[in-house]
């Protein structure tokens, strides 16, 4: 028994289409919840997720405003079964997707999640060892997911992961101050959570999807973070070093960042943006101060305060 949950805003077809896929794999006593914060959709789209909706085969439930960790912590307290997979909106299914989550989580006892495969449109499996860093902030945060080795990683995708969900809900879900459009790190924050709450993470490459990465929607679309001075793109992982990082590990970490972003083609090629992008950076750095300082919204507190 599987629950799917669906994370989706402002997507059309391609919804229409991920959702039939998968419809054709699971069985009878599965369920897919879908987390549609989009304000209005097409009227063929409409059309056909009343349907579905009203034959019990999806079961649709409108948010107010998009935000990818807080239509997953609903999507968790919504769950009828025990098992939970998150699945991005724009995606092609493997044909044993379904099946083979169940079973890594089966023959994993000790797995509280298990990632799995992300192919990006035009990529292929790759077989390769692991060689980044496995300690400190940047442990397996480079782990290629489109990899074919099975392995215990550090790490997950939160387009493509099987949850036991009575452990997502014991350590408190998805924090929620990583908010849109942008949710960066979110996903790395909470699988440092479920390591250092004595869970493990497997990652299962027979559990594959393609990534269509969709022109049109998302939950984690902003516009051209290059030549903006928008913190958006940033505040995540300012806030996940802040709340993951420890010592230098975490002063290093921050004082990369900034260099990092602004050593690109793109602003050697134009470097009056470098400024531009600086300010959006040290922008993003204090929104990222403010939020730690008033500690995570996870879900439990997210709730006692309204949020």
């Amino acid at each position: 028994m599987l629950s799917i949950i669906i994370p989706t805003y402002r997507r059309e077809r391609v919804l229409l289409d991920t959702v039939s896929a998968l419809l054709r794999q699971l069985g009878a006593d599965g369920e897919i919840l879908l987390m549609d914060q989009t304000g209005r959709h097409d009227p063929d789209t409409d059309a056909c997720l009343a349907d579905w909706a009203g034959r019990g085969l999806v079961h649709w439930h409108r948010l107010e405003s998009p935000g990818t960790a807080r239509a997953l912590n609903a999507g968790l307290c919504l769950a009828r079964h025990e098992t939970v997979l998150i699945l991005d909106d724009d995606i092609i299914p493997g044909d044993s997707l379904l099946r083979s989550h169940q079973a890594a989580l089966h023959e994993h006892p000790n797995a509280w999640c298990v990632a799995g495969q992300v192919l990006q449109p035009g990529e292929e499996p790759v077989s390769l060892t692991y060689a980044g860093a496995v300690s400190g902030l940047r442990a397996y945060v480079d782990f290629p997911f489109s990899s074919n080795r099975a392995m215990a990683v550090g790490n997950v995708m939160a387009g493509n992961l099987s949850i036991r969900r009575d452990r997502a809900l014991a350590i408190g879900g998805f924090d929620e101050n990583f908010g849109p459009p942008v949710s960066y790190r979110f996903e790395t924050e909470f699988a440092r959570r479920v390591l250092a709450a004595g869970g493990e993470i497997w990652f299962e490459p027979s559990a594959s999807i393609r990534h269509l990465r969709a022109s049109e929607g998302g939950t984690r679309v902003a516009g051209g973070h290059l030549r903006s001075a928008s913190p958006v793109h940033g505040v995540g992982d300012y806030y996940y070093a802040m709340r993951c990082g420890r010592g230098w590990d975490r002063v290093w970490y921050m004082m990369r960042r900034p260099w990092r972003e602004v050593m690109t083609r793109f602003h050697l090629a134009h470097p009056w943006f470098i400024p531009v992008k600086l300010t959006g950076e040290f922008r993003a750095l204090g929104m990222a101060f403010c939020l730690a300082r008033k500690g995570p919204r996870f879900l439990g507190r997210a709730r006692e305060n309204g949020a």
